[in-house]
């Protein structure tokens, strides 16, 4: 049944029960004393039911007055809460932030940002969820999304945050003097990562391309980056790494870079979120914090 009365009223009235004053009541909601008078006395008129007994010195609530307090003020206590979280939300760092990245940007590239995140910001918890799948970030609710290449979500910004380059790798003990162009990769050991196949590589001076489908000579297929570079340190074969993961090993004499004037095109890693505007603190604190890393 549709109601004949304004909530609004009704809220008015429970200010008046609970303080027993329509003077105090009409202070605390910030309204004339003739307003809420007048308000009091529609509601009543709406309800058809007298709700306060009024005389000169005092308020005392009726019979039927009393249980429509009891029942409506604990909707309106539970209301200011919900008002009191939404305040903090916006105004306050605190709260959790739900984030997807990709498992191996995530778990390598991206953690120590989250560790200092966390560490400056105490009262903030980063709920990680790190999944190579294109989840339905949407669906399941998630605040911020990293992604690689593809930033396709509608209603969602995308800022370009680092440009990741793929570049072939081997065991150090590995010969690869005989390896001066793509086509000669044709036979020698491999490891594969999907989905980082086929191999497009760009000569980075002339911009020459060559795709390499590993194929003879493959040893091992996997999905997991870190894998993949063990898999390479062992002597299992030459494998496609991100740049990013690749070069500190490179230079600290843990793998071979091959063909080092080759390389993938740029893969760029974005940060997607819903809004400019209406966000937590605690979502533009971290959007505003990678992008200082970044920057």
């Amino acid at each position: 049944m549709k109601s004949r009365y304004s909530l609004d009223d009704l809220r008015c009235f429970c200010a008046v029960a609970r303080l027993s004053s329509f003077k105090d009541a009409a202070q605390s909601l910030g309204m004339p004393l003739s307003t809420l008078s007048r308000r009091i006395r529609q509601l009543e008129t709406d309800l058809q039911l007298r709700l306060l007994n009024r005389d000169a010195h005092r308020v005392a609530l009726t019979s039927i007055g009393e249980q429509y307090f009891q029942r409506s003020a604990a909707l309106f206590y539970e209301l200011n809460d919900i008002d009191e979280d939404l305040h903090r939300d916006k105004y306050q760092p605190q709260g959790k932030i739900r984030i997807s990245a990709p498992i191996n940007v995530g778990t390598q590239f991206l953690r120590a940002i989250f560790y200092e995140f966390l560490l400056k910001y105490p009262d903030i918890q980063l709920d990680l969820s790190f999944s190579n799948a294109l989840i339905d970030i949407e669906a399941e609710g998630m605040d911020v999304v990293f992604r690689v290449g593809n930033t396709v979500v509608d209603n969602w910004i995308a800022r370009p945050l680092k440009d990741i380059h793929f570049i072939l790798c081997s065991h150090p003990d590995y010969d690869i003097s005989g390896i001066t162009t793509p086509d000669m990769l044709c036979g020698h050991p491999t490891v594969i990562c999907r989905p980082m196949i086929p191999w497009r590589l760009v000569h980075k001076e002339n911009g020459g391309k060559f795709d390499y489908q590993p194929t003879k000579g493959l040893r091992l297929e996997l999905d997991e980056i870190g894998m993949l570079t063990h898999a390479i340190k062992t002597g299992l074969g030459i494998g496609y790494v991100p740049d990013y993961f690749a070069l500190p090993m490179i230079s600290q004499g843990e793998m071979n870079h091959v063909l080092p004037d080759w390389s993938s095109k740029a893969h760029t890693l974005y940060m997607l979120y819903r809004d400019r505007d209406n966000l937590p603190m605690r979502v533009r604190l971290f959007i505003e914090f990678v992008l200082l890393h970044f920057k």
